[in-house]
């Protein structure tokens, strides 16, 4: 039995075992990444609380009504001015605050069209003002007794 008789070569096979490592950990960096890649409006929205926010300040208010007519406080403006309207609204302003309002059937596009507008205006927060949420309003359109 000779200790060195023949079994010198060099091993030619890959070794495949690192290979499948590195793939299932790129695997799983994908997998937790990819869905903080999703794009979408930029928007800050207000924190949530139970009782009504009360401001002793005027509030600039951008708001779609059910025909789609474009309002900043109370006064209308068309869309292809609302940029305009706002930038000089929001000169020399240090809070760029604006809340907005929009009718429920007004188009989802529309809507997303006049925040980015705003937005594009160069409002740092935009609050979004909805109306208090009815538990009993939703029992009742699905047909649910309770």
């Amino acid at each position: 039995m000779a200790i060195g008789s023949g079994s010198d070569r060099l091993m030619s096979d890959i070794n495949v075992t690192p290979f499948v490592d590195v793939m299932l950990v790129l695997l799983i960096i994908f997998m937790v990444t990819a869905p903080m890649m999703v794009q979408g409006v930029d928007v800050a929205l207000p924190e949530v609380s139970a009782t009504p926010m009360v401001n002793e300040k005027e509030n600039l208010t951008v708001t779609i009504d059910r025909e789609a007519n474009i309002y900043i406080n109370d006064f209308q403006v068309r869309m292809d001015f609302l940029k305009e309207k706002l930038e000089k609204i929001l000169v020399g302003k240090t809070d760029r605050e604006v809340f907005f309002r929009a009718d429920k059937d007004v188009p989802y596009g529309v809507v997303v069209g006049v925040m980015a507008e705003i937005k594009a205006a160069g409002v740092d927060k935009l609050g979004m003002v909805t109306d208090p949420f009815d538990d009993s309003a939703i029992g009742q359109s699905s047909g649910k007794k309770g």
